[in-house]
């Protein structure tokens, strides 16, 4: 689906409807000391246990898109994301 790359948007920070430029978001690095990340440490990793076997789930074939948009005027950025399932995403 194409995607224009520019969008008007409402900004909290300047109170009204101001044109926002959109990128694709990036997913970050997982946090060291997180719940999740110390389950799988703790399951995983530590002591003799061997390999924990997973049960193999049918993955999803889409995505719902992520995009990053950033205001024109006051450069501040939210995250903007659109609630439908797609197999590509293209901003044009």
């Amino acid at each position: 689906m194409k995607i224009p790359k520019e969008i008007k948007l409402y900004c909290k920070k300047c109170n009204k409807h101001e044109t926002h430029k959109l990128k694709t978001a990036k997913a970050r690095k997982a946090r060291a000391d997180s719940f999740g990340t110390r389950r799988f440490e703790k399951k995983h990793k530590k002591g003799y246990g061997g390999k924990a076997k997973f049960a193999i789930k049918p993955k999803k074939q889409t995505k719902k898109p992520n995009f990053v948009a950033e205001c024109k005027k006051c450069k501040s950025k939210k995250p903007f994301s659109i609630p439908k399932r797609m197999k590509k995403t293209e901003l044009a």
